[in-house]
Protein backbone atom coordinates (compact mmCIF):
# COMPACT_ATOMS: atom_id res chain seq x y z
CA UNK A 1 0.00 0.00 0.00
CA UNK A 2 2.85 2.37 0.85
CA UNK A 3 4.24 1.92 -2.69
CA UNK A 4 1.04 3.27 -4.20
CA UNK A 5 2.07 6.84 -3.39
CA UNK A 6 5.50 8.42 -3.34
CA UNK A 7 7.01 9.84 -0.15
CA UNK A 8 6.17 13.37 -1.29
CA UNK A 9 2.55 12.37 -1.97
CA UNK A 10 2.20 10.74 1.44
CA UNK A 11 3.59 13.90 2.98
CA UNK A 12 0.85 15.90 1.24
CA UNK A 13 -1.74 13.48 2.61
CA UNK A 14 -0.37 13.70 6.15
CA UNK A 15 -0.22 17.48 5.95
CA UNK A 16 -3.80 17.66 4.65
CA UNK A 17 -5.06 15.55 7.55
CA UNK A 18 -3.08 17.64 10.02
CA UNK A 19 -4.37 20.90 8.60
CA UNK A 20 -8.00 19.74 8.43
CA UNK A 21 -7.96 18.29 11.95
CA UNK A 22 -6.46 21.40 13.51
CA UNK A 23 -8.71 23.73 11.51
CA UNK A 24 -11.80 21.79 12.60
CA UNK A 25 -10.77 21.36 16.24
CA UNK A 26 -9.96 25.04 16.74
CA UNK A 27 -13.04 26.24 14.83
CA UNK A 28 -15.51 23.96 16.62
CA UNK A 29 -15.96 25.77 19.98
CA UNK A 30 -16.10 29.17 18.26
CA UNK A 31 -18.54 27.81 15.69
CA UNK A 32 -20.88 26.46 18.37
CA UNK A 33 -20.77 29.75 20.28
CA UNK A 34 -21.44 31.88 17.19
CA UNK A 35 -24.21 29.55 16.01
CA UNK A 36 -25.91 29.74 19.40
CA UNK A 37 -25.59 33.53 19.48
CA UNK A 38 -27.12 33.87 16.03
CA UNK A 39 -29.91 31.39 16.79
CA UNK A 40 -30.92 32.50 20.28
CA UNK A 41 -29.67 36.00 21.07
CA UNK A 42 -30.78 39.41 19.86
CA UNK A 43 -28.04 42.05 20.07
CA UNK A 44 -26.77 45.09 18.15
CA UNK A 45 -24.58 43.99 15.26
CA UNK A 46 -26.15 40.54 14.98
CA UNK A 47 -26.79 40.91 11.26
CA UNK A 48 -23.27 42.26 10.75
CA UNK A 49 -21.86 39.19 12.49
CA UNK A 50 -24.02 36.95 10.33
CA UNK A 51 -22.71 38.63 7.17
CA UNK A 52 -19.07 38.43 8.30
CA UNK A 53 -19.41 34.74 9.14
CA UNK A 54 -20.81 33.92 5.71
CA UNK A 55 -18.56 36.19 3.65
CA UNK A 56 -16.07 33.39 2.82
CA UNK A 57 -18.92 31.56 1.08
CA UNK A 58 -19.50 34.33 -1.45
CA UNK A 59 -16.10 35.97 -1.78
CA UNK A 60 -13.52 34.48 -4.15
CA UNK A 61 -11.21 32.26 -2.06
CA UNK A 62 -8.22 34.18 -3.43
CA UNK A 63 -9.61 37.37 -1.88
CA UNK A 64 -9.99 35.63 1.47
CA UNK A 65 -6.40 34.41 1.24
CA UNK A 66 -5.20 37.89 0.34
CA UNK A 67 -7.03 39.41 3.32
CA UNK A 68 -5.50 36.75 5.57
CA UNK A 69 -2.06 37.63 4.21
CA UNK A 70 -2.63 41.32 4.90
CA UNK A 71 -3.88 40.60 8.42
CA UNK A 72 -1.85 37.60 9.57
CA UNK A 73 1.30 38.03 7.47
CA UNK A 74 4.49 39.00 9.26
CA UNK A 75 3.91 42.61 8.18
CA UNK A 76 0.22 42.55 9.08
CA UNK A 77 -1.21 44.01 12.31
CA UNK A 78 -2.17 40.67 13.87
CA UNK A 79 0.51 38.49 12.30
CA UNK A 80 3.27 40.98 13.09
CA UNK A 81 2.19 41.18 16.74
CA UNK A 82 2.03 37.40 17.12
CA UNK A 83 5.42 37.01 15.46
CA UNK A 84 7.14 39.63 17.64
CA UNK A 85 5.54 38.73 20.97
CA UNK A 86 4.92 34.99 20.77
CA UNK A 87 7.05 33.87 17.84
CA UNK A 88 3.96 32.50 16.08
CA UNK A 89 4.06 32.74 12.28
CA UNK A 90 1.20 31.90 9.95
CA UNK A 91 2.32 33.08 6.52
CA UNK A 92 3.97 30.33 4.46
CA UNK A 93 3.60 27.79 7.30
CA UNK A 94 1.29 24.82 7.81
CA UNK A 95 -0.34 26.81 10.62
CA UNK A 96 -1.36 29.36 8.02
CA UNK A 97 -2.87 26.58 5.91
CA UNK A 98 -4.88 25.50 8.96
CA UNK A 99 -6.00 29.09 9.55
CA UNK A 100 -7.09 29.51 5.92
CA UNK A 101 -8.93 26.18 5.97
CA UNK A 102 -10.62 27.07 9.25
CA UNK A 103 -11.81 30.42 7.94
CA UNK A 104 -13.19 28.88 4.75
CA UNK A 105 -14.87 26.02 6.65
CA UNK A 106 -16.31 28.19 9.43
CA UNK A 107 -19.55 29.17 7.61
CA UNK A 108 -20.40 25.51 6.93
CA UNK A 109 -19.86 24.64 10.58
CA UNK A 110 -21.88 27.57 11.90
CA UNK A 111 -24.78 27.01 9.51
CA UNK A 112 -25.14 23.32 10.35
CA UNK A 113 -25.04 23.94 14.09
CA UNK A 114 -27.34 26.97 13.89
CA UNK A 115 -30.03 25.03 12.01
CA UNK A 116 -29.80 22.30 14.63
CA UNK A 117 -30.18 24.81 17.47
CA UNK A 118 -33.16 26.48 15.80
CA UNK A 119 -34.83 23.08 15.56
CA UNK A 120 -34.77 22.72 19.35
CA UNK A 121 -38.06 23.83 20.94
CA UNK A 122 -37.26 26.95 23.05
CA UNK A 123 -39.96 25.84 25.51
CA UNK A 124 -37.63 23.07 26.67
CA UNK A 125 -35.01 25.64 27.58
CA UNK A 126 -37.62 27.89 29.15
CA UNK A 127 -38.87 25.02 31.31
CA UNK A 128 -35.35 24.40 32.58
CA UNK A 129 -34.97 28.13 33.32
CA UNK A 130 -38.14 28.16 35.42
CA UNK A 131 -36.58 25.43 37.56
CA UNK A 132 -33.65 27.72 38.34
CA UNK A 133 -31.08 26.41 35.86
CA UNK A 134 -28.50 28.89 34.62
CA UNK A 135 -28.09 29.63 30.92
CA UNK A 136 -24.85 27.66 30.79
CA UNK A 137 -26.39 24.66 32.56
CA UNK A 138 -29.41 24.76 30.25
CA UNK A 139 -27.15 24.68 27.23
CA UNK A 140 -25.03 21.82 28.57
CA UNK A 141 -27.91 19.62 29.77
CA UNK A 142 -30.78 20.48 27.42
CA UNK A 143 -29.61 22.08 24.19
CA UNK A 144 -26.24 20.42 23.64
CA UNK A 145 -27.45 16.79 23.76
CA UNK A 146 -30.17 17.61 21.23
CA UNK A 147 -27.86 19.32 18.74
CA UNK A 148 -25.10 16.69 18.72
CA UNK A 149 -26.15 15.38 15.26
CA UNK A 150 -25.94 18.93 13.90
CA UNK A 151 -22.53 19.41 15.49
CA UNK A 152 -21.33 16.17 13.93
CA UNK A 153 -22.65 17.21 10.54
CA UNK A 154 -20.98 20.61 10.81
CA UNK A 155 -17.73 19.03 11.96
CA UNK A 156 -17.64 16.70 8.98
CA UNK A 157 -18.44 19.54 6.58
CA UNK A 158 -15.67 21.63 8.13
CA UNK A 159 -13.20 18.76 7.95
CA UNK A 160 -14.07 18.03 4.32
CA UNK A 161 -13.74 21.70 3.42
CA UNK A 162 -10.40 21.82 5.21
CA UNK A 163 -9.17 18.82 3.24
CA UNK A 164 -10.25 20.36 -0.05
CA UNK A 165 -9.40 24.04 0.46
CA UNK A 166 -7.24 25.46 -2.33
CA UNK A 167 -7.68 29.14 -3.28
CA UNK A 168 -7.24 30.82 0.10
CA UNK A 169 -4.48 28.40 1.09
CA UNK A 170 -2.26 28.87 -1.96
CA UNK A 171 -2.68 32.66 -1.76
CA UNK A 172 -1.85 32.85 1.94
CA UNK A 173 0.86 30.19 2.37
CA UNK A 174 1.91 29.36 -1.21
CA UNK A 175 2.62 25.78 -2.40
CA UNK A 176 5.70 24.61 -0.51
CA UNK A 177 6.31 20.83 -0.56
CA UNK A 178 6.57 19.40 2.93
CA UNK A 179 5.41 22.61 4.58
CA UNK A 180 2.18 23.91 3.04
CA UNK A 181 1.48 21.52 0.15
CA UNK A 182 -1.82 19.81 0.92
CA UNK A 183 -3.54 17.34 -1.41
CA UNK A 184 -5.31 19.99 -3.57
CA UNK A 185 -2.06 21.93 -3.97
CA UNK A 186 -0.17 18.73 -4.81
CA UNK A 187 -2.79 17.88 -7.44
CA UNK A 188 -2.49 21.36 -8.93
CA UNK A 189 1.31 21.05 -9.12
CA UNK A 190 1.03 17.58 -10.67
CA UNK A 191 -1.32 18.85 -13.37
CA UNK A 192 1.16 21.60 -14.23
CA UNK A 193 4.05 19.12 -14.41
CA UNK A 194 4.62 17.14 -17.62
CA UNK A 195 3.71 13.51 -16.98
CA UNK A 196 2.05 14.34 -13.68
CA UNK A 197 -1.40 13.12 -14.68
CA UNK A 198 -1.01 9.75 -12.95
CA UNK A 199 0.11 11.43 -9.72
CA UNK A 200 -2.85 13.80 -9.83
CA UNK A 201 -5.23 10.88 -10.42
CA UNK A 202 -3.86 8.92 -7.45
CA UNK A 203 -4.21 11.88 -5.12
CA UNK A 204 -7.71 12.64 -6.43
CA UNK A 205 -8.84 9.05 -5.81
CA UNK A 206 -7.43 9.14 -2.28
CA UNK A 207 -9.08 12.50 -1.61
CA UNK A 208 -12.48 11.16 -2.68
CA UNK A 209 -11.98 8.04 -0.54
CA UNK A 210 -11.14 10.10 2.55
CA UNK A 211 -14.17 12.36 2.04
CA UNK A 212 -16.47 9.35 1.55
CA UNK A 213 -15.09 7.69 4.68
CA UNK A 214 -15.64 10.84 6.74
CA UNK A 215 -19.24 11.12 5.52
CA UNK A 216 -19.92 7.45 6.23
CA UNK A 217 -18.55 7.69 9.76
CA UNK A 218 -20.53 10.87 10.37
CA UNK A 219 -23.75 9.26 9.15
CA UNK A 220 -23.22 6.21 11.34
CA UNK A 221 -22.43 8.26 14.45
CA UNK A 222 -25.36 10.62 13.82
CA UNK A 223 -27.78 7.72 13.60
CA UNK A 224 -26.42 6.23 16.81
CA UNK A 225 -26.76 9.54 18.63
CA UNK A 226 -30.24 10.20 17.24
CA UNK A 227 -31.35 6.74 18.32
CA UNK A 228 -30.07 7.29 21.85
CA UNK A 229 -31.75 10.69 22.07
CA UNK A 230 -34.98 9.17 20.82
CA UNK A 231 -34.78 6.43 23.42
CA UNK A 232 -34.42 3.69 20.80
CA UNK A 233 -31.81 0.95 20.73
CA UNK A 234 -29.54 1.59 17.71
Amino acid sequence: MTDWLTAAEWEAVRLSLRVALWATAVSLPFGIFVAYALARWRFPGREVLNIVVHLPLIMPPVVTGYLLLLTFGTQGPVGGFLDRVFGVTFAFRWTGAALASGVMAFPFLVRAVRLSIEAVDPKLEEAAATLGATRTWIFLTVTLPLIVPGILAGTVLAFAKGMGEFGATITFVSNIPGQTQTIPLAIDLALETPGGGARAARLAVLSVALAALALAVSEWVSRRVAARIGGRDA
